[in-house]
């Protein structure tokens, strides 16, 4: 770190200073004291602009578009003027339709970039629909393959066999990521992980040993891990901010599509004879795979990426696609430049090696790192997945006096698939508006009670009618659990993941943060069937219950809000240290709650964490409610 970190101070800062931002505010970004979030084109004088615009077009192949980059600068120096921008550079109406579109239209959007979302969403639901196929199967194939006993090791056998993917994924799929990406772009890892979605999973319904079956779901795995690595990162480089966290959280939304599929698929062909009828529950989500696979090449390219790798004219031309008018496309293209510079002054050169080390060793990177880590492994620790992976199990243990108890497990987990599915909805609509911090922190409180409530009602009497009371409450809180699951720490993990760390270590913090997610999810896989046989439904219930607790305080003091913030000013964000950040939510943010919700003090105030620069989305919004009233008059 010391090495790295002197390297960057190191670096003559000509460069930075005629890009408006001196030396010695770029060290801030390290150690942001003041909260303060910057524009890097901020303060630059308008013919020192337009002389580095012409610069850059010249030096990056953009001299057709120069005057367009003059004015796309403009408007990314400061949003909230683009309406009093004069002389050669005044915006057209049309270009100001636009951008005053992007803020009180935030929809209107190119179909191309609906098709990448669309394709994106594909690869969420094979995600989903790969987690399931065992779940059904799971009360089948143990017996077929000889370890279906109660001694420890079959139950490590079994546990093995349904961690597989998530051993696969942590150990080797997530972290393939960054080289798949750095060598054959976003989209060629999205290839590369289809293929691995597809003919593993095949494999796994014609495995005769349990051997076999194993290697073919740890491949499987590999796929699964470099897609989830990938996929949210493109969804978020190609989204304009106002609407990221909506497109990104698509990634959520269709995994529990995909789950709520392969729960419905597990239960119609729940009465084929055996051993087909597993067979087909784990063979069949090969299906959205191919859509996956023949889609993805249709879409174009991360504009962020072709940057990072010199190729502007490329990403002039995937931005084109992915926006609807040049003005746009000229101040993302040369913001996105302007802090791909800062970046490389701070970070340097870097090989995968370093990039892994520095996730730990900067501390702008480590405090991404580490918020990252709390909302992935905050989704394991909330329960969600004792559920998804084992919910046929857990009913049938709750049913284990009805007769058929088998049938009525299976619509027991479609139940909760579709649950999960349905309420992932209103993220769509409160992410980006209610932010990803505020829906965990809402939520974290309610999936606590109903899953100890879940837990609690399965001491109930078993006969009679006591005994029906019993199931209905434990499907009914298991489903209350799954619907406040789904709004919030559903969509935000992924989303958040995708979003916090800069261009330079993307793929390998995102590969990070799932290797966490999933390599937590392989430890419960193997070791919930040991919980479910010392503690019983009660106990891993009341254990899972606690752990959402321990997840809120996490939150609470390490994971900075990320709404409608670009993914270049995310950078200010994270420079603010772990400590204030923490102290402010203690000292000012809390008591701020208790007498604004709990005294009812509707006057009650609270000084803000950061001094955003003129980059407020509401800033915007009340200049172009300004410039409406002027119009009016």
């Amino acid at each position: 770190m010391a090495d790295v970190y002197h390297d960057s101070k190191a670096v003559p800062n000509e460069h930075l200073e005629e890009k408006g931002v001196s030396h010695s505010e770029q060290l801030d970004l390290q150690h942001n004291l003041a909260a303060k979030i910057r524009n890097p084109l901020q303060g630059i004088p308008r013919a020192q602009l337009m002389q580095d615009v012409e610069q850059f077009a010249q030096h990056r192949g953009l001299q057709e578009h120069v005057a367009i980059l003059k004015k796309g600068a403009l408007v990314a120096q400061d949003p909230t003027s683009s309406h009093s921008i004069d002389g050669e550079e005044k915006l057209s109406a049309t270009e100001l339709e636009i951008l005053d579109d992007e803020i009180m239209h935030k929809w209107r959007m190119p179909m191309r970039l609906f098709l990448t979302i669309f394709t994106c969403s594909i690869g969420a639901a094979v995600q989903g629909w790969d987690q399931t196929g065992s779940n059904g199967a799971t009360i089948f194939f143990p017996a077929y393959y000889g370890i279906g006993g109660t001694s420890t090791r079959e139950k490590i056998l079994v546990g093995l066999i349904n961690a597989g993917p998530y051993i696969g994924s942590a150990a080797i799929g997530c972290w393939l990521s960054d080289p798949l990406n750095n060598y054959f772009g976003r989209r060629g890892a999205i290839f590369f992980s289809a293929h691995f979605c597809i003919w593993p999973v095949i494999g796994s319904a014609l495995c005769h040993t349990w051997e076999q079956q194993l290697a073919c779901r740890i491949l499987m795995g590999i796929g699964m891990g470099s897609k989830a690595s990938t996929v949210p990162i493109y969804a978020a480089e190609n989204a304009p901010a106002s609407i990221r966290g909506a497109l990104v959280m698509s990634w959520q939304m269709w995994t529990a599509f995909g789950i709520m599929l392969g729960t419905a698929i597990n239960l119609a062909v729940f009465k084929v004879a055996g051993p087909l009828n597993w067979r087909l529950m784990l063979g069949a989500p090969f299906i959205p795979a191919v859509p996956l696979l023949c889609l993805i090449y249709l879409c174009p390219e991360s504009p962020r990426w072709l940057m990072k790798k010199g190729r502007y004219q490329e990403a002039w031309k995937s931005m084109l696609l992915l926006r609807r008018d040049q003005i746009q496309v000229a101040r993302d293209i040369y913001y996105i430049s302007a802090q791909l510079e800062i970046e490389e002054q701070l970070i340097g050169q870097t090989t995968y090696i370093s990039r892994c080390t520095q996730l730990f060793t900067i501390p702008r990177v480590r405090r991404a790192t580490l918020a990252a880590f709390t909302v992935m492994i905050a989704q394991q620790m909330c329960g969600i997945n004792i559920i998804a992976f084992y919910s046929t199990t857990i009913f049938e243990t709750a049913f284990k006096h009805d007769p058929d108890k088998q049938f009525k497990a299976i619509i027991g987990s479609f139940g909760f698939g579709l649950v999960n599915w349905l309420f992932a909805f209103p993220a769509f609509f409160t992410i980006d508006t209610f932010g990803r911090r505020s829906l965990l922190l809402f939520t974290f409180p309610q999936m606590f009670w109903t899953l100890l409530a879940a837990g609690l009602c399965t001491l109930m009497g078993e006969e009679g009618s006591v005994g029906e009371a019993r199931t209905g409450l434990v499907c009914l809180f298991v489903f209350l659990f799954a619907a406040f699951y789904s709004p919030g720490e559903g969509p935000v993990p992924f989303t958040y993941s995708a979003e916090v760390f800069p261009l330079s270590h993307r793929e390998t913090g995102m590969g990070f943060a799932v290797a966490t997610c999933l390599g937590w999810a392989a430890v419960l896989g193997i070791t919930f069937p040991f919980l479910l046989d010392r503690l019983d439904t009660v106990g891993a219930f009341i254990l899972y219950a606690g752990f959402n607790v321990v997840a809120f305080i996490m939150i609470f003091f390490w994971v900075p809000e990320t709404m409608q913030r670009t993914l270049e000013e995310l950078d200010w964000v994270f420079a603010v240290p772990t400590r204030k950040f923490a102290k402010y939510q203690l000292f000012v943010a809390l008591p701020w709650w208790f007498k604004r919700y709990l005294l009812f003090q509707r006057h009650a105030t609270k000084e803000p964490l950061y001094q955003f620069e003129k980059v407020a989305m509401s800033a915007r919004k009340d200049s172009i409610a300004n410039q409406q009233v002027v119009h009016s008059d």
